[in-house]
């Protein structure tokens, strides 16, 4: 692979030997031998305790009472604490709005109220369920058109309003209204919530967590012991998965942990069962949006008046950023010349809803994707035709609604090359009489775009640090404020740090992620994971590569520029030096061997009080087409071919990244048609397991699976001139949903039922066979 010719390159002097090639996992053969470590894998010290959380049964009540002598009587119980044990502060959550124990009142149907701490896991579950509560009963919100009837909100409405939308609707040739509801997600981490505290000297704990935000964790924990935050030591050394569930509320978990800790004076893990993991922690945010637009004879869009309902549960959590991301992702890769969008944050009597990897992207994606549907079946247009007319192109339609010019689209040409390398024309004339003859099995096909903006719309969480230490043998450690949670965050950063400092990928080991190594660190979300600690972890390295070849020239009394180093030789004229070697000399003269780096993400800036500015560094595209299947007599649907052409930029690691989009693509479509939750009348969710919420399996994926990469470095100045990936594939899924939705439409035509097609997600059989006859 040739030296990029890009700002992002790493080491000037030689081209990347890591960088660009699929190297494996870096705890690959860990997670398949089974050697890898997780939380509950650590040994346990003497005298470690067990917590187990006593629930609500109820949705909203008042709580009058907390009877625990049945569960202290039993064997190995040693405490039951309530609010009124807590050491310090009672507040939880970003907003500062929840209870770590509630008081009075109980907000949600599985919410903790108390602890149990036994001296087994299981005796300390056995006897939180003989708790019993007196909670008198209050009036619970449920759903979203409760909420908005009664006006509960967890934050106030938010209104983005770009041009005259009334008098662009008015005028427009064309008018519909429409509605579709998008379902919460589970994210269903194979590792559970878990956490694991243990108690120092000098009042100090340390907490093993399994967190997306180590940060968060060690201020909450701190603010629950009444302690500094430099008395609280984090540490995660990967995670079983996250998807944005453990971004704030692996934080609950560890406070609970934390306090029992420090209550008992002992060592004390929690871990959650899957059950209690279900009633207890938030999913993705249901959205319902309601629109009217107005368009012309073509499908353009003129104007567009769009709800955005969002049922966030209880508390605010991450509901504002969520919300404010939807807004962000209303127009998707389409130009709205005239647009008003009203986001209403719905407080409910359920969990509190969290981040899930898109963060209220998807949502606003799926909305307008809903509405260039609408507008193509009123019109009998082919609704990729409608797609590609709405596209973002030149000035004047190059802006976005909240203000932020579009200057690096590469969609139109994208979807082209997918529109030709998939056959979308020739397949489209063959379902059409495949459908003609078949009164059964109805296929559909559906060719989607995404645009997702990738930064934390937050500006000051774009920021990183990173420690890289050089040792005398050659071997190198680093460590940085990111987590990994299977996605190969850390494969990338070791990739990055090895080319950056010219040595084999071999002598490179990350560590544990760690709050006593890089402080303040953010989250490990928004899809900026790499674009911000490979940065940093490139700095840091870059620092020490300097200092080594300043240190060689002047010993040898040559140019720097004549010192390079390379697949861990240092080359200088006339002679190859070992790294090892130079590097104990380095030593020997006094030269550091190892530095921090820190990198801000520049250029983005954006007011929160009027939704403007530039919330996003750059945009990452790609285009999804989806054939499926319809059975109309049972309404199951089958995935049958997907294409991908996915924008990575240049790729860190082609075979992780590989994984992210169709991981990404899999999941997505497991929201669309598979994942239900349904919450009962009395606000207790009924898909609380395995057995009755399905996500995709390996049956799911299709036989025929392409994936490719657009050719081409980010525009901007991005580590390596990658892009980000974790969270951009997920909403490529949305071609097998209006693929279903064709499908739909041609069984409708049948029936005489033209237009829009009445199907929202999740498209559970129940929901195709009520979209067909409605």
């Amino acid at each position: 692979m040739n030296a990029p010719d890009h700002p992002g390159i790493f080491n000037v002097e030689a081209e990347p030997a890591s960088c660009g090639t699929p190297a494996r996992h870096e705890a690959a053969h860990l997670h398949v031998s089974g050697q890898a470590l997780y939380v509950d894998d650590l040994p346990e010290p003497r005298g470690t305790l067990f917590v187990a959380p006593v629930l609500s049964n109820i949705a909203h009540g008042r709580l009058r009472g907390i009877d625990a002598s049945a569960a202290l009587a039993m064997p190995g119980v040693l405490r039951v604490v309530t609010a009124s044990d807590l050491p310090a502060g009672n507040v939880l959550g970003p907003k500062h709005d929840e209870p770590v124990l509630p008081v009075d009142t109980v907000s949600y149907l599985g919410q903790p109220v108390a602890l149990v701490v036994a001296a087994g896991a299981k005796a300390a579950r056995v006897a939180a369920r003989a708790v019993k509560l007196d909670i008198e009963p209050l009036p619970a919100i449920l759903t979203i058109d409760e909420a908005l009837a009664a006006q509960s909100w967890v934050l106030p409405p938010v209104h983005l309003v770009e041009g005259d939308v009334d008098a662009a609707l008015a005028a427009a040739p064309h008018r519909l209204e429409g509605e579709i509801a998008l379902g919460g997600q589970e994210q269903f981490y194979l590792e559970g919530q878990i956490a694991f505290a243990l108690p120092g000297e000098d009042g100090t704990m340390k907490v093993l967590s399994s967190t997306q935000h180590p940060g968060e964790v060690q201020h909450w924990v701190a603010d629950a012991l009444g302690v500094p935050a430099h008395s609280v030591q984090v540490e995660c050394r990967r995670m079983g998965g996250g998807f944005g569930g453990k971004e704030t509320q692996a934080g609950h978990v560890a406070v609970w942990a934390a306090v029992a800790a420090k209550v008992c004076n002992a060592p004390c893990k929690m871990r959650l069962d899957r059950d209690d993991d279900f009633l207890i922690t938030g999913k993705r945010h249901p959205f319902i949006g309601r629109w009217k637009v107005g368009f012309d004879d073509a499908g353009r869009i003129l104007g567009l008046d769009l709800l955005q309902a969002a049922a966030c549960g209880f508390s605010a959590d991450l509901s504002g950023p969520i919300a404010d991301r939807a807004i962000f992702h209303a127009d998707n890769a389409y130009y709205l010349p005239a647009v008003a969008i009203h986001s209403y944050r719905c407080k409910t009597n359920t969990q509190s809803h969290t981040a899930f990897r898109g963060f209220g992207g998807p949502q606003g994606i799926g909305m307008i994707e809903a509405v260039m549907d609408d507008i193509a079946r009123h019109l009998g247009l082919d609704p990729l035709a409608v797609r590609r007319v709405n596209l973002y192109g030149e000035a004047p339609r190059d802006r976005t609604p909240y203000g932020m010019q579009v200057t690096d689209n590469i969609l139109p040409q994208l979807i082209a090359r997918l529109e030709a390398d998939c056959r979308y024309a020739a397949r489209r004339a063959a379902i059409d009489a495949w459908n003609a003859g078949s009164p059964v099995i109805k296929r559909g096909l559906a060719l989607t775009p995404v645009k997702f903006g990738i930064s934390f719309t937050a500006t000051m969480f774009n920021q990183a640090g990173a420690l890289v230490n050089v040792y005398t043998d050659g071997s190198v450690s680093v460590n940085h404020g990111g987590t990994e949670m299977g996605q190969g965050l850390h494969t990338k950063v070791c990739q990055i740090v090895a080319d950056t400092l010219g040595v084999p990928l071999e002598r490179v080991r990350i560590t544990a992620t760690d709050t006593g190594k890089v402080p303040n660190a953010s989250a490990t979300a928004a899809s900026s994971g790499t674009d911000l600690n490979g940065r940093a972890a490139e700095f840091a390295a870059r620092e020490i590569r300097d200092r080594l070849r300043a240190y060689v020239a002047g010993k040898h009394g040559i140019d720097v520029s004549d010192v390079s180093i390379r697949h861990g030789k240092v080359k200088i004229p006339g002679a190859e030096l070992e790294f090892a070697e130079v590097a104990k000399a380095a030593y020997a003269a006094r030269i550091a061997l190892w530095s921090d780096g820190y990198y801000a993400t520049p250029k983005i800036h954006y007011d929160p009080q009027t939704l403007r500015g530039m919330p996003f560094y750059y945009f990452a595209y790609g285009a999804a087409a989806a054939e499926v299947a319809v059975d109309l007599l049972t309404g199951e649907t089958k995935l049958l071919r997907v294409d991908i052409l996915h924008d990575v930029g240049r790729s860190i690691n082609p075979a992780i990244d590989l994984g992210q989009v169709e991981g990404g693509f899999v999941q997505g479509v497991g929201w669309l048609t598979s994942e239900e939750l349904v919450w009962t009348r009395d606000g207790r969710l009924a898909t609380h397991a395995p057995s009755t919420y399905k996500i995709p399996t390996a049956g799911d994926v299709p036989a025929e699976f392409r994936v490719a990469f657009w050719p081409e470095p980010n525009r901007e100045d991005n580590v390596y001139g990658s892009k980000a990936v974790g969270e951009p594939p997920f909403m490529l899924g949305f071609a097998a949903f209006f693929a279903i939705r064709d499908a739909v439409a041609a069984a409708r035509r049948e029936r005489g039922r033209y237009g829009p097609v009445p199907l929202s997600a999740p498209a559970t059989p129940e929901a195709v066979l009520r979209a067909v006859e409605q």
